[in-house]
């Protein structure tokens, strides 16, 4: 493939089959990955500085990081949730705890009511599909791209996927921005140090 509209429309499909291998999966076996996920993830955080974490509201048979970021919070950090503000433009991260009130945002993802803007410095970003060299494949919007670009400094980022995500290449293009590290069930992977 060497094309644009080429690996849009094989991203498309790939986005498609691999939604629906791991809604597939079933819940037990994704409850059995979470679980090492969260260890890996667990193990990772404990080896990172940071005051801020972005994070996702699980969508879609998605790794749910909330029990961990709550007891990130009341060890005294901050979380926040992506939002939607508008189409083609970064994410805003409102700030999250586990009683703020909630309501439906884009796709129905529920987003925090309040508009506490938050600026994350590690962020844990969902993968659709992903690659050896970090590359991701999100849902097609290019938000988490838009949104790694425009926070400065540049926040960590750790991509967090199934095994059955994995791809030989996404074919990465300009506008994609690799993230740092990888966590799936089967391993975790720091592929880039942030700079101090």
């Amino acid at each position: 493939m060497k094309t644009w509209p080429e690996i849009r429309q094989w991203r498309k499909e790939q986005r498609e089959a691999l939604l629906k291998a791991r809604v597939d999966a079933g819940l037990a076996r994704r409850r059995e990955w979470d679980e090492t996920i969260e260890a890996h993830l667990r193990e990772m955080l404990s080896q990172l500085r940071f005051k801020t974490i972005g994070f996702y509201w699980p969508f879609k048979g998605e790794f749910d990081a909330r029990p961990l970021v709550s007891e990130l919070i009341a060890a005294g950090l901050t979380a926040g949730l992506p939002v939607v503000v508008q189409p083609k433009m970064p994410l805003e991260f409102r700030q999250w705890t586990p009683d703020a009130a909630m309501e439906a945002g884009v796709y129905g993802i529920l987003i925090p009511r309040a508009r506490d803007i938050v600026t994350p410095d590690l962020l844990l970003a969902p993968m659709l599909g992903f690659d050896a060299k970090g590359y991701r494949l999100g849902y097609g919007g290019g938000f988490y791209d838009r949104t790694i670009a425009s926070i400065s400094p540049k926040p960590q980022v750790i991509g967090i996927a199934y095994e059955l995500s994995r791809l030989e290449t996404i074919y990465p293009q300009a506008h994609d921005i690799p993230v740092d590290a990888v966590i799936t069930e089967a391993n975790s992977r720091l592929l880039r140090q942030k700079q101090p």
